[in-house]
């Protein structure tokens, strides 16, 4: 009975002194590293650092995409630092695209607040999940995953995306082969593409090679 209580007694002796830290807001004048940003210090730390008003206004659609993604992730939005979530507006004009693309560092939960958009993921096995959601509507894509949204309505769209990391990451597939300096021959090589297609899709993206 006596070992029980001594061990009782040391666990909550641990749990009073053991660190706790209710959050943990980005220092963004300090280097970015693999785990996210350091902390601010506790006594520079404001409400505005939990507060973004960075998603009330539209992005600007007058791109090659018409479509525009705004992020609220740790460097834009310092309180979410640490905390494993993050959002991001996305409004797709008509004929807007937001092309193929992944999210390595977390997955993505979409909700449709305007118009019409086509949304899709293909899994590790290669099988495609579409549907075409409206007003209210939400869709989850399972982290390091391909999707896409598309406008499939003749009106402006809006969603917002919320994630499940401060920092979710991005690589968008055409920009990834066609927008740097790969060698063309690689791209025709790797992808099955005639060398004419690539070279006209790099000219488009602003790729070289």
């Amino acid at each position: 009975m006596i070992h029980i209580l001594l061990i009782i007694s040391s666990l909550f002796t641990f749990s009073a002194h053991a660190a706790v830290q209710d959050f943990c807001v980005a220092d963004l004048k300090a280097p970015e590293s693999p785990a996210g940003f350091s902390c601010k210090p506790a006594a520079n730390v404001t409400v505005d650092d939990f507060v973004s008003t960075g998603l009330r206004l539209a992005g600007s659609t007058d791109n090659i995409i018409k479509a525009a993604v705004t992020p609220e992730f740790a460097a834009q939005f310092p309180g979410v630092n640490g905390l494993g979530i993050s959002i991001a507006r996305l409004d797709l004009a008509p004929g807007g695209v937001v092309p193929m693309h992944t999210h390595p560092g977390g997955s993505e939960l979409l909700l449709v607040t305007q118009g019409f958009i086509e949304a899709g993921f293909i899994s590790s096995a290669n099988a495609v999940y579409v549907k075409t959601l409206k007003k209210g509507d939400i869709m989850v894509f399972p982290q390091g995953l391909l999707h896409f949204q598309v406008n499939a309505g003749g009106v402006a769209a809006v969603a917002f995306a919320s994630f499940s990391s401060a920092a979710p990451g991005l690589q968008i597939t055409d920009f990834a082969l066609f927008a740097n300096d790969l060698p063309s021959s690689l791209v025709e090589t790797t992808t099955f593409l005639p060398i004419e297609v690539v070279k006209k899709l790099k000219a488009v993206l602003g790729g070289s090679g």
